[in-house]
C-alpha cells in the first residue's frame, strides 16, 4: 500500500469512531431516558404530583442525577403517552389518568372502579349465536350450539374505557336477556341467576393493535395499542360459564397484582 494513502486510513478509522462514539452516547442517552420515564411515570399514576405540575427540570435532574437533556426527552416520552403537556408559564402538568385494574382478586369492572367513579354500559349487541368452535371447546357446550353473545362498549364517567366480547352457555345466558346490562356487572347477574359464587378465573393479558371497529367504539387512535384480557370464568364448582374477550384502552387503565413465591 503506497504510504499517502496510510494517513487517509487513519482518518476514515478517526471518524468511524468518532460516529460509532456519537451513536454509542446517543443510544445511553435514551436508554436513560426511558428509565427516567419508567420511573416518573409510576409517580405519576400514584398521585405523587397532588397539584398536577411536575417539578422543574433541573429539579428533576437533580433528584434523579440525570441530565437535563435526558429529563427533557423523558418528558418527551411521557407527553407521546398523553400523560402530560407542557404549559407556557407553568410547567409540565399532568393532562390525563389511568385508573388501577387489579388482577388478583375476581371481580366486575364496576365493583374493581367503584372508587373512582361510575361505570355504565352501552349494549352494542346481545342474542343467541353458534358457539364458534373454540367457544364451545372452553365453555363446555356441544359445537355448534347457541350461546349467548354480548357486545358492550364500557364507560367510566363518560369515557370509553373498555370494549367488552362475552360468550355464556344459553342455559343461563337466556335469564340475561331481559338483565338491566346497563347498569349491573354480568358476574353478580351470573350469581343471582345459578345461585352460586363465582370461583375461579383463567386469564391471559396482552397488547394488540386496536383495530379500526375497537378504535372508533373506544375513541382512540387507529392503531393504538390497547390491552386484551382474555378471561374464563367458572362458578365456585368448576363450571366455565363467561368467556370474555376485553379490550383496555391502555392510555386509562394499568394492570396490576401481588404475587406470592411459595
Amino acid at each position: 500500500m503506497p504510504p499517502t494513502d496510510r494517513p487517509r486510513d487513519h482518518a476514515g478509522q478517526g471518524a468511524a469512531t468518532t460516529v460509532a462514539a456519537h451513536r454509542t452516547r446517543r443510544r445511553l442517552r435514551a436508554d436513560r431516558a426511558r428509565q427516567l420515564a419508567d420511573l416518573l411515570r409510576r409517580q405519576l399514576l400514584t398521585g405523587a404530583y397532588q397539584d398536577g405540575t411536575l417539578p422543574h427540570e433541573s429539579t428533576l435532574a437533580t433528584d434523579y442525577r440525570a441530565t437535563r437533556n435526558t429529563v427533557r426527552q423523558a418528558l418527551d416520552l411521557l407527553r407521546a403517552e398523553g400523560l402530560v403537556d407542557r404549559l407556557p408559564g407553568v410547567g409540565t402538568v399532568v393532562v390525563a389518568r389511568k385508573y388501577p385494574h387489579g388482577l388478583d382478586r375476581l371481580m366486575g369492572l364496576a365493583e374493581t372502579l367503584r372508587e373512582h367513579g361510575r361505570v355504565t354500559n352501552e349494549v352494542r349487541t346481545m342474542g343467541p349465536s353458534p358457539a364458534p368452535a373454540p367457544v364451545a371447546e372452553r365453555l363446555h357446550v356441544a359445537a355448534g350450539a347457541d350461546v349467548l353473545c354480548i357486545e358492550r362498549l364500557r364507560r367510566l364517567n363518560g369515557l370509553p374505557l373498555s370494549l367488552d366480547l362475552t360468550y355464556i352457555p344459553l342455559d343461563i345466558g337466556t335469564a340475561l336477556l331481559d338483565a338491566d346490562l346497563e347498569n349491573t356487572d354480568v358476574f353478580r347477574l351470573l350469581e343471582t341467576i345459578t345461585g352460586r359464587p363465582l370461583g375461579h378465573a383463567e386469564i391471559t393479558l396482552e397488547a394488540v393493535n386496536a383495530d379500526a371497529h375497537s378504535a372508533a367504539v373506544l375513541e382512540a387512535p387507529r392503531g393504538a395499542s390497547v390491552l386484551m384480557l382474555e378471561r374464563l370464568t367458572h362458578l365456585d364448582d368448576g363450571r366455565p360459564v363467561d368467556l370474555e374477550f376485553i379490550r383496555f384502552r391502555g392510555d386509562r387503565i394499568t394492570m396490576s397484582g401481588l404475587l406470592h413465591r411459595s
